[in-house]
């Protein structure tokens, strides 16, 4: 009988992982022994890490955006089709249409979202760049900001030991807004102020979420005049005052407020029933090495959706998609998979808007701090502009 792949997200997991089991998969789908379905709520495919160069008027947004269609190989049938219920006991995911797609094997890669109004005001008073939208609202506000303060806050998940996404954006966006503020002749008029939360997964009272990154980052901010205050943990906004509230009991007024804001799972995966997240997040527990929802022998997730403590970015899926592959692939053919998972994240930061640093990391050792370069800056733009779209293809 014909096995049925279903993968529920058209973003970056869903994408690689559907074109490398695609070609992984070709004998057996030539033999009509293997079908792959993917639904996604868009006929397009946003990259979203080109968004934070919106904010700074290096990008206009439609170079990131492509047809989703076009970025799939033909074997795979591509719905577009909002998922609204995934039954987990019967092995079915329904859309929006009112179609039930059942699976043999599903993958869950629909990402995550802002949800800024679990901190109040923030949804009124602060403006983020995880989005084309929030990224043209901040490039409109920088384009006029000619002095006053930036305030730079960052929020984590209320389950333990997982990270926002994407978690050197703050870092670089702080970065990038100084030389663009540079680059406007108006830098010195601008006071910018980056905080940092009490708890960061495991560290506290630092500037980052691994340590060795967090001991570096008080003498890169004072060699661009960037003030830098610990334990300011957002718990709430005064839109009106701009006024910004800790949890520690301090306030900061500000003139624009650059929040990483909250972020949880796609409504499907809430209601689903499979999550052990708290505070309704709806991160999926899922299991280390295999990439398997935990207590689901056929249900596997990658990207943001995991309750992992690595990376919600690019950098961790490059990795993680292999994996996801080979164990379907070696449960088709041999009843058990084969492959495992060591947390491996490979990705180059954008340090400023023309300096870029190759990072990487794992389960066992965190980030190594690297020379930053204008090298590396142009394998990051090369990347964004063109081997991205290889990339997602399964080309690269």
């Amino acid at each position: 009988m014909k096995k049925k792949i279903l993968i529920v997200g058209g973003g970056t997991a869903g994408t690689m992982t559907a074109n490398n089991l695609a070609k992984k998969l070709m004998p057996e789908i030539d033999r009509n022994e293997v079908e792959i379905t993917m639904i996604s709520n868009s006929p397009k495919h946003f990259y979203r890490p080109g968004a934070m160069y919106v904010a700074f008027h290096k990008a206009a947004g439609h170079e990131f955006v492509r047809d989703q269609r076009s970025l799939l190989m033909l074997e795979i049938d591509f719905k577009v089709d909002e998922a609204v219920e995934i039954n987990a006991d019967s092995n079915y995911v329904k859309g929006k249409s009112g179609k039930k797609y059942d699976y043999d094997f599903l993958i869950i890669a629909t990402g995550c979202e802002v949800d800024a109004k679990r901190i109040p005001g923030l949804h009124e008073g602060g403006d983020w760049f995880y989005s084309y939208e929030g990224a043209k609202k901040l490039a409109k506000k920088f384009e006029k900001l000619e002095k006053g303060r930036v305030l730079v806050t960052v929020n984590f998940p209320k389950t333990p030991n997982i990270p926002h996404q994407c978690g050197i954006a703050p870092v670089e966006t702080t970065m990038m807004l100084h030389d663009y503020l540079t680059e406007k002749s108006v830098r010195d008029n601008v006071e910018i102020i980056y905080t940092y939360p009490t708890q960061a997964q495991v560290v506290e009272n630092g500037l980052f979420l691994q340590t060795p990154t967090s001991e570096v980052l008080p003498t890169v901010f004072d060699s661009i005049d960037v003030k830098h205050k610990r334990s300011f943990t957002l718990s709430k906004v005064d839109p009106d005052k701009k006024i910004a509230y800790s949890e520690e009991g301090e306030e900061m007024e500000f003139d624009i407020l650059m929040s990483t804001p909250p972020f949880i799972a796609a409504k499907v995966v809430r209601d689903s029933g499979l999550s052990e997240a708290l505070e309704d997040e709806g991160w999926l527990p899922t299991d280390m090495k295999t990439l398997k929802v935990k207590g689901r022998d056929n249900i596997y997730t990658l990207g943001d959706t995991v309750d992992l403590p690595v990376s919600k970015a690019g950098g961790t899926i490059h990795n993680q998609t292999d994996i996801v592959v080979d164990n379907i692939a070696s449960e088709l053919r041999f009843g058990y998979p084969t492959e495992s998972y060591d947390g491996k994240v490979i990705a180059v930061a954008q340090m400023g808007l023309s300096c870029g640093m190759p990072l990487w990391y794992d389960y066992e050792e965190d980030v190594q701090p690297t020379p930053c370069s204008k090298l590396g800056s142009f394998v990051r733009l090369g990347f964004n502009k063109g081997l991205y779209w290889a990339s997602a293809r399964g080309i690269l």
